[in-house]
């Protein structure tokens, strides 16, 4: 009997007796830790599974209503767990409500004889594509809140900015200075509501958090460290506000969806929220130009020059070290997953291929290749 299994039993022990409230998930999920034991790459999932409310509907409905909920719970557990990890918080899920939820092909609980052999069917599957499809909503309304920043950028400059000449730079750090400090106040939801946590990632309810994540920061010192880094990289930008807004808004988008993407698969207990993506890519951008064109691209501040290399080396170090601790003591994720779900290491890694590009159409160019 595997470990999901002869968990899923006895929860439906502890219902039928009533020895555990279906209305403290915390304490439900806290008798299923002490029940599981040494397994200790179950902990976290099984945990996530016991605070889930869809698992107290399945345990509490019956009938079509029931079903429903186990379905919908199955597709939000499958966009998450590695198919091992899956296979086991199914029979959890079957043996705790007695009703069978559907699988994903080719999976079936271990045959503990290991003798059937099952050929595979329909097409090869492709585990990262399959697992973005939790993501559409989010990523289409962050792709389509964008366009609309675009919009009210454009809007703001004419009426607004322009006329008092306001640089785009310090009007986005203004920005995000004034909804972190609304954060600390009057509005402290925000903090709470807006940055984007993992398991509302692929829910289409919460697919809002993927616009709203970029502009607030839950930690106060990474929000304090993100505007000075915003007001040195952007302080000279001469882009209208219209464009700078839809660059922040993309780029944010462009490093959070891969980050998101490793941390459900290496179940990486973490949120995304503030500007690190799009700092990252910047700083990466001007260092790698100042390597490919052998010269140095600083960034002006006053009388001051700051080297892109400086950034780098100074902003990388801090993210390193607020990126590679664990942040949830349930959490089992290795060190390297931990570093590749964050925004800063794929904005780093898109400034760098973006530099990559421009210098080779910059080459192309020069030997005629592009018009």
């Amino acid at each position: 009997m595997g470990k999901g299994r002869e968990l899923g039993l006895q929860l439906r022990q502890w219902i039928a007796t009533g020895s555990v409230s279906l209305d403290n998930p915390q304490a439900l999920a806290n008798r299923l830790i002490d029940a599981l034991g040494a397994e200790e790459s179950l902990r976290g999932p099984v945990r996530d599974l016991a605070t889930q409310p869809l698992l107290l509907r399945s345990l509490q409905l019956q009938g079509g209503p029931q079903r429903s909920a186990i379905t919908a719970l199955r597709q939000h557990l499958a966009g998450i767990y590695a198919p091992q990890v899956l296979a086991e918080l199914l029979d959890l899920l079957e043996a705790g409500t007695g009703v069978a939820p559907s699988r994903p092909a080719g999976d079936s609980s271990p045959d503990p004889a290991g003798t059937t052999a099952r050929p595979p069917t329909g097409p090869p599957s492709w585990p990262w594509l399959e697992s973005l499809g939790p993501l559409g909503p989010g990523l289409a309304l962050a792709a389509s809140g964008a366009l609309v920043l675009f919009w009210a950028g454009g809007e703001l400059d004419q009426w607004f900015f322009d006329p008092w000449r306001w640089n785009s730079g310090v009007v986005l750090v203004v920005a995000l200075a004034l909804l972190q400090a609304l954060a600390l106040g009057p509005l402290r939801a925000l903090r709470r509501r807006w940055p984007l946590a993992l398991e509302a990632s692929g829910d289409p309810r919460r697919a809002w958090c993927w616009i709203t994540a970029p502009w607030i920061h839950a930690a106060n010192r990474e929000a304090l460290l993100n505007l000075l880094m915003l007001a040195v990289v952007l302080g000279g930008s001469s882009l209208p506000l219209s464009s700078l807004l839809l660059r922040y808004a993309l780029t944010a988008l462009a490093t959070t969806a891969p980050a998101v993407l490793v941390a459900r698969r290496a179940r990486v207990l973490r949120h995304w929220d503030g500007a690190s993506g799009p700092i990252a890519a910047l700083i990466a951008l001007a260092a790698a130009l100042s390597l490919l064109h052998w010269k140095v691209h600083p960034f002006v501040v006053g009388p001051v020059e700051i080297p892109a290399w400086v950034l780098l080396v100074v902003f990388g170090a801090v993210q390193l070290g607020w990126q590679l601790p664990r942040r949830d003591p349930q959490d089992t994720s290795t060190p390297m997953a931990r570093l590749w779900s964050s925004p800063w290491c794929w904005g780093t890694v898109l400034g760098t291929v973006w530099a990559l590009l421009t210098r080779a159409q910059e080459l192309a160019r020069g030997l005629g290749w592009l018009g």
